[in-house]
């Protein structure tokens, strides 16, 4: 007889521990956005030290951050949050290389399951800011539009940081998607590329500030509260 502990049906309460485990954890942490960006982009690097802007700025408004949880970007996304008055939050993946936890988290929850970890950024997050980076970036942010595309996602903020990282791509999305037919020129209102940390959080607030209701720092400040009594 098959061993539980090695059966499809063992996974599938593995699969469920890690939803459970996610959603008591970030159920509570109130306005967020999740930032990515390449593990590979250290301190010192022009990126890494825009994403510790950014994410102080974000937290100083009442916003949760949400990263991957790894170094580079993730960690400069951490260490931003970390100096504000928000969450700093990491999700981190068990993988054998490159990953390793940051230590400027507050929450920090380890998912077995790229599936499972990815849910979590979306379902908790009002936005992504996409930073440079490498291949999981990139799968980041192209189902990010796919799901806004299919209207999976609605009102839900997309942002690149850097125009000229992300220049190649956009122009061969707008050379080779566009006239072969597989996006249309409308598609490219889904997401915004900036350069400057202040623009980022003039989206942010301006996105909240219509769709969101609440002042983030007062919705932050009851949530805060309520984690305070767990």
């Amino acid at each position: 007889m098959e061993d539980l502990k090695t059966s499809e049906t063992w996974r599938v309460f593995r699969i469920q521990s890690e939803l459970v485990e996610g959603f008591e954890a970030l159920n509570a942490i109130g306005p967020a956005v999740t930032i990515f960006g390449s593990a590979r982009l250290l301190k010192g690097n022009k990126y890494y030290d825009a994403a510790v802007t950014v994410a102080k700025m974000l937290a100083d408004d009442g916003f949760a951050v949400i990263t991957g949880g790894g170094p580079g970007i993730m960690e400069g996304a951490n260490r931003g949050a970390k100096k504000g008055k928000a969450h700093s939050i990491g999700l981190n993946i068990e993988i054998t290389a490159e990953q390793h936890p940051n230590k400027y988290q507050d929450i920090s929850l380890s998912f077995r399951y790229f599936f499972i970890r990815k849910l979590m950024f979306i379902k908790y997050a009002m936005a992504y800011i996409i930073f440079p980076g490498g291949f999981g970036t990139m799968d980041e942010f192209f189902e990010a539009l796919t799901l806004a595309q299919t209207k999976k996602i609605q009102n839900f903020p997309i942002i690149l940081y850097g125009s000229e990282y992300w220049k190649g791509l956009i122009d061969w999305m707008k050379n080779t998607l566009v006239p072969n037919g597989a996006i249309g020129r409308e598609d490219f209102a889904l997401f915004s590329i900036v350069d400057t940390p202040e623009e980022i959080r003039f989206l942010i607030n301006e996105h909240y500030r219509v769709f969101g209701g609440v002042r983030p720092e007062r919705r932050y400040n009851n949530h805060a509260k309520a984690l305070k009594k767990k």
